[in-house]
């Protein structure tokens, strides 16, 4: 059952390819179109987050079982300059960027699962889990 895929993340297509990813792997899994709707808005911040930050790093998805529960895992690394205050990019409204602020918060309200590694020296890894209702 377990679906894998590995998508590089340098430009504005790879984010679409990635996003497109999740989509057809939620619907293949038999996600309810809102949550295949999260996910995909969830890969997509991610996958901007490398570019933005990064310049270039890749999206793991891959389809997960545990016991009778189906969901899926997205993994967004990069060996980027990582996130200086993890605390501070986890609040409402910040942004280095000029943007909304909306990022990381909102990929982990989004989703049921969340887990943020970052450090100068390793860039930043990102994992998401959306499991199926």
């Amino acid at each position: 059952m377990a679906s894998e895929a590995v998508i590089p993340i340098n430009s504005d297509i790879d984010v679409v390819a990635a996003r497109q990813k999740g989509r057809e792997l939620a619907t293949e899994l038999g996600f309810v179109s809102t949550d295949s709707t999260l996910l995909a808005t969830a890969i997509s911040e991610l996958a901007r987050n490398i570019i933005r930050y990064a310049k270039y790093g890749e999206i793991l998805i891959v389809s997960v079982q545990s016991g009778d529960r189906v969901g899926i895992t997205v993994v967004a690394r990069d060996k980027g300059p990582g996130i200086t205050n993890i605390s501070l990019a986890m609040q409402d409204g910040f942004s280095t960027s000029g943007g909304l602020g909306l990022g990381l918060p909102g990929v982990k309200r989004m989703m049921d699962e969340f887990h943020l590694v970052s450090d100068a020296n390793n860039g930043t890894k990102v994992t998401i889990k959306k499991w199926k209702r």
